[in-house]
């Protein structure tokens, strides 16, 4: 806008019309360049000013108390435009970068990562922000070694913003307390439930605004465990399923079982939820993610197909492999995601290779 205004400017001097005056209109450009600009851009949209103005009291010869004032007042502005705006754009800049490591704490605390090693699992994951500079979100995912198992979760909440980082937080604190004490996996899910209902009843300076219902807050989530008995049981309330890696193939765990997401536990079917055992063998891989996988879009408008890309990853670590799979969903998106994305793999290992390693790991 301030080099906008100097071009009309000048305009206006090589027209019929030059004899209107324009040293008031640029007397405004250096404080229009300050608001979005730095020390550079502010000094430059003067000097443009000051040559244009220079430019038409010389022409047209009206040097004189008029003329000495515009360049006065163009300095003026200049010189406040150099000193205030630019200590409020630092000041600007230092709450933004305050605000941004609240939220990059706030992101560790709630979403962290999980370890690359837990009992007879090795584990990766990886959460991409759909916007540029955001540190958090409402996917949510944790994985925890307890006495029953290796216990991951993977959800999404409804909606975004701080309502959607809060719902996100009371799933994720209930798991992580549940998981160590409940046996049955789905008395896990329950207190998962149970403390989303509190979160969305409680009262809180968090709240979304006053035209969205809480009764529409939600959250689909897959809870797993990985037993002994090489096998993995999975409940899932209404998330895409997980995909299960085995030699290369890929298959989808299908629940037998619609369940609705956590929230909407009035929709519940008459007979009560079940865990689901399928089979998980040494070597076998669990990979976990949200719907912004597989709802990302081409430029085109083309759905990422992630059994394909799945199924195209060579054997690798689980760090390498979700690796290729970011790269994989950014070249196939064009490096826009719409949606917030995060994936969880968990790879079962031998028991005589853990065990192996697991000494390794006392003795170092």
């Amino acid at each position: 806008m301030p080099f906008m205004i100097v071009l009309f400017a000048l305009g206006i001097e090589f027209s019929p019309a030059h004899a209107v005056v324009t040293g008031p209109i640029l007397a405004a450009t250096p404080a229009l360049a300050s608001l979005t600009m730095g020390p550079r851009g502010i000094l430059t949209a003067a000097a443009g000013a000051c040559a244009v103005t220079v430019y038409s009291l010389t022409v047209h010869h009206t040097w004189g108390a008029q003329g000495y004032s515009n360049l006065l007042s163009l300095l003026m502005v200049s010189v406040a435009s150099m000193t205030v705006g630019n200590a409020m754009r630092t000041r600007r800049q230092t709450e933004l970068d305050q605000v941004r490591r609240v939220a990059e704490a706030a992101q560790r605390v709630l979403v962290r990562g999980v370890p690359a090693r837990l009992g007879p699992a090795r584990l990766a994951s990886i959460y991409l922000a759909a916007e540029t500079g955001a540190q958090i979100g409402g996917d949510l995912y944790e994985a925890t070694q307890t006495r029953y198992g290796v216990r991951v979760i993977m959800g999404d909440v409804r909606g975004k913003g701080l309502s959607a980082v809060r719902l996100a937080a009371a799933v994720l604190g209930a798991f992580r307390e549940a998981a160590h004490y409940e046996e049955d996996l789905l008395e896990v899910v329950n207190h998962c439930a149970a403390a989303l209902e509190r979160e969305r009843a409680a009262p809180t300076a968090l709240s979304r605004s006053d035209e969205e219902d809480p009764a529409e807050d939600f959250v689909t989530a897959v809870v797993a465990q990985v037993t002994d008995a090489f096998e993995v049981q999975v409940v899932n309330r209404g998330h895409p399923p997980p995909l299960v890696v085995r030699h290369g193939k890929v298959g989808a765990l299908v629940p037998t079982m619609d369940l609705p997401p956590l929230g909407l536990d009035e929709f519940m079917a008459v007979s009560p939820a079940e865990v689901e055992n399928h089979p998980f063998a040494p070597g076998d891989r669990l990979l976990l993610y949200t719907d912004g996988v597989v709802e990302a879009r081409s430029p085109d408008g083309a759905f990422f197909s992630l059994h394909e890309a799945v199924e195209a990853v060579h054997p690798c670590s689980p760090t390498e492999f979700l690796e290729c799979l970011h790269l994989e969903l950014i070249r196939h998106n064009g490096g826009h995601l719409a949606d917030d994305a995060a994936m969880l793999l968990v790879e079962r290992l031998d028991e005589e290779a853990g065990q192996t390693a697991a000494s390794g790991a006392v003795q170092a």
